[in-house]
């Protein structure tokens, strides 16, 4: 296995990759990130290092430069496979060539070819992007620098494997990683900077002005690469709608992208309090549960007992409990091939619960490969019950080959339904997560370091829950002669609080002072309803070119999924204008990439030239080396030690082929955690919302069955103690808790509204004392 993978530091060969330079600057939601690798080659013969490494899923990687002593080169977009034509010339002509290009099957795994680096040379790439920060449920925005490329499974016949000359991409523990990482960034913006946190340790805020408005911040030392490095960065009155407008480039074209004017709007829809405080009692809920061998690695490195699908049967627990009465649901899971509970969606009932929990109970990390889009294919295939929408959660350790198809597949069946995505732990691809949630009007979330699942999920859950905002559409009103071509995709989802980004071309002259306004217009619970904003068209000062790299990578993606829907057919020239794009933009795509050629005089680079793959950390155990190769190969793939990617084209399906041979090899069960009070409790909860009076909840509150019912006020039903019992325990001890338990806790109040109970009261009164709480009926929504 250590020949086949090429663990490069386990073999001792030296790595010319040194050190990793992040400087992160925000400005309000949108980052520019500045990268320098530093290589340096000690060897006696020229090398070729190349680095697989992940990126956002959706950065616009938009500068690729070479410093060779005191010779800096600037690479130049070019079709693809010019480029790795251009560079192969280079190499054999024993020319310095560097080329930088997109996986093909996903966008957020990126290969870096540093070739014919002399013995003793050093040499610094600079790669530069930008990228929109997305906003979670929490109203913070997240930047992620991944560190953690996971293995990507490469299902058969997606056409991301096979193929030869495929760079063949290494992983080694965190403590092997022989290269060091050092990162700082800066945070302006025109609302107050609240707070900043982060899955790593961080040395304390510095704010650079007195109302708070810029900040710095840098990684504490010690800090090791092994982990994605995780920044939420939260302002005050983060919910306010912007419009930039960015002047176009003096040296481009008029009338072309990057020669216009380009506006970023971003905008916060509020909907009315009347339609948010009723929450839908209908829908159709599909869950759908990676079960593959790496969601049995620890979510994150300071609690090791509790690994990914341990965390994933906790959420499920939750969601069933929280679902309301009249809707439907199933739960689908997956690895090598897909399982389902029921053969199609069910009414929700305390027996089908109880059926489905006891099910998921069962789930274990056994399912061998990641094929996600056969469940995907079978979910769709099911006709949609009416009156009840649709929604689709899935989670995912985002370890698939086959991104773009899956996304394909979500876009063409957006119509029917909204998809909610989780990516757990770390090294999830950005690409896929964000995508299944964009592509399928929904929302994602990610959970590293040490979040829970479980509050990420429940915010989800009150989105689905929100009524679907329909018939949206979009209007500019704008001075006469300046007109607007709409550069993102038709918005097809909304919801309360989360942002909508548009990017637009401006062309024509408009008058100085002048404004535009743009209205979306949309149905919310059958009341038309719109939101409106006035901007300036005068051009930001400062902004360089990134919204306008930001808009282009926009277009990119769309003509991109447009082209794969209509490939083996006419479609008038997409692949074309993408790569006229990519190159008049300088922004990366999937049908272009980045080469730089040393042309300077000097002489040829003699010698053979030895390739060095630049290892990176994963995030698992180590194999026993007792075990025979069969059963290492599985406990290899399931404790995440192989990295393969779509790039990885020589060896991946070698690894894949093993791993699946291994399918059958008894899952490695990490000891168990006790059970957390909160979930003992909430999965005694009935269907209806109430609670059963038996020893399991007397156990779960801490009291004996006889202080329970000797407490218990004698005119109030046993089942009405219990639920109210649960309640003033809910809101007692598990406060700090309230997301997750929130919807279930509404679920009970309106049980116990139903039952008209008499003494509601003194059953309070009572359950205050049994627990020494002191909730008033009125907290208890009674």
């Amino acid at each position: 296995m250590v020949n086949c993978c090429g663990l490069i530091t386990a073999n001792k060969d030296p790595v010319p990759l040194k050190s990793i330079e992040v400087e992160l600057e925000v400005r309000d939601h949108v980052a520019t990130v500045v990268s320098t690798l530093n290589y340096e080659n000690k060897e006696d013969k020229p090398l070729e290092a190349v680095f697989v490494f992940p990126l956002p899923g959706d950065a616009a990687v938009c500068h690729f430069s070479a410093q060779i002593g005191q010779t800096q080169i600037v690479a130049e977009v070019k079709e693809k496979q010019k480029a790795r034509e251009e560079y192969d010339d280079a190499l054999s002509s024993g020319q310095q060539a560097f080329l930088l290009e997109e996986s093909e099957q996903s966008p957020d795994i990126f290969s870096l070819s540093v070739g014919s680096l002399p013995p003793g040379e050093s040499a610094s790439i600079r790669l530069d992007y930008v990228t929109e920060l997305a906003v979670q449920a929490d109203d913070g925005l997240r930047f992620c620098l991944p560190a953690v490329l996971n293995p990507r499974y490469q299902p058969l016949g997606s056409g991301g494997s096979g193929g030869s000359g495929g760079v063949q991409v290494t992983s080694v523990p965190a403590s092997l990683v022989p290269y060091s990482l050092s990162f700082s960034a800066r945070v302006s913006s025109p609302r107050p900077i609240s707070k900043v946190e982060s899955s790593c340790s961080l040395d304390p805020l510095q704010y650079l002005n007195s109302d708070q408005t810029q900040a710095t911040i840098k990684l504490a030392a010690g800090h090791k690469f092994d982990r994605d490095v995780e920044l939420l960065i939260y302002y005050k009155d983060a919910h306010q709608p912007t419009a930039v407008v960015e002047a176009g480039q003096a040296s481009a074209e008029p009338g072309s992208l990057m020669g216009d004017p380009v506006v970023m709007v971003s905008l916060y829809p509020e909907f009315p309090q009347s339609v948010m405080s009723s929450v839908a009692s209908c829908g159709e809920f599909v869950f759908l549960l990676d079960r593959s061998g790496s969601m049995g690695c620890p979510i994150n490195n300071s609690k090791q007992q509790e690994t990914r699908i341990s965390s994933a049967r906790d959420t499920l627990l939750l969601l069933l409990k929280s679902l309301p009465m009249g809707c439907y649901f199933n739960i689908y899971s997956f690895g090598s091939s897909y399982e389902h509970i029921f053969p199609k969606s069910v009414e929700y009932s305390q027996q089908t619960m109880e059926e489905a929990l006891k099910k998921v109970g069962e789930m274990g990390a056994n399912l061998g490969g990641t094929e996600i889009l056969s469940p995907l294919q079978h979910i769709y295939s099911q006709s949609c019950i009416p009156s009840q929408p649709r929604q689709l959660f899935v989670f995912t350790d985002g370890e698939v080959g086959n991104t773009k198809q899956v996304l394909d597949l979500v876009k063409k069946n957006s119509g029917s339904h909204r998809c909610f995505s989780f990516g757990i732990g770390e090294g999830s691809s950005s690409a896929l997560i964000n995508g299944l949630a964009k592509e399928g009007g929904g929302h994602a979330q990610f959970i590293t370091g040490t979040d829970r699942m479980q509050p990420k999920v429940m915010q989800s859950l009150r989105f689905a829950l929100q009524p679907a905002v329909v018939d949206i559409s979009v209007t500019w009103d704008l001075p006469k002669g300046v007109s607007v071509t709409v550069l993102s995709p038709p918005i097809t989802a909304l919801f309360q609080g989360q942002r909508s980004l548009i990017y637009a071309q401006l062309t024509g002259q408009s008058p100085k002072a002048a404004e535009g306004c743009v209205t979306v217009k949309y149905s919310l619970a059958g009341h038309p309803s719109q939101n409106q904003l006035r901007f300036s068209l005068k051009p930001a000062e400062d902004t360089g070119s990134t919204v306008h790299r930001l808009g282009a990578r926009t277009l990119i993606r769309s003509l991109e999924m447009e082209e794969r829907e209509r490939r083996g057919q006419p479609d008038g020239g997409l692949k074309e204008k993408v790569v006229q794009l990519s190159v008049q933009s300088g922004v990366s795509s999937s049908f272009t990439a980045f080469i730089a050629v040393n042309k300077a005089d000097g002489e040829a680079i003699q010698g053979p030239l030895v390739r060095r793959n630049i290892p990176i950390a994963w995030m698992g155990v180590p194999p026993s080396k007792s075990r025979n190769l069969r059963m290492g190969a599985a406990i290899f793939k399931r404790n995440c030690c192989i990295i393969s990617s779509p790039i990885a084209r020589a060896c991946s399906l070698q690894l894949d082929d093993e791993f699946e041979m291994a399918d059958d090899v008894p899952p490695v069960m990490p000891k168990q955690p006790p059970r957390d009070p909160l979930l003992q409790l909430v999965s005694l909860q009935q269907a209806s919302g109430c609670w059963l009076l038996d020893p399991a909840l007397s156990a779960a509150l801490g009291k004996t069955s006889e202080e329970v019912d000797k407490s218990k006020p004698a005119p109030v039903n046993s089942d009405v103690w219990a639920t109210v019992l649960a309640l003033i325990w809910l809101h007692g001890f598990k406060k700090d808790a309230k997301e997750e338990w929130e919807l279930l806790a509404m679920k009970a109040a309106s049980w116990l509204r139903s039952q008209n109970a008499p003494c509601l009261t003194e059953c309070v009164e009572a359950g205050n004392a049994l627990l020494g709480c002191s909730m008033q009926k009125d907290v208890l929504g009674l």
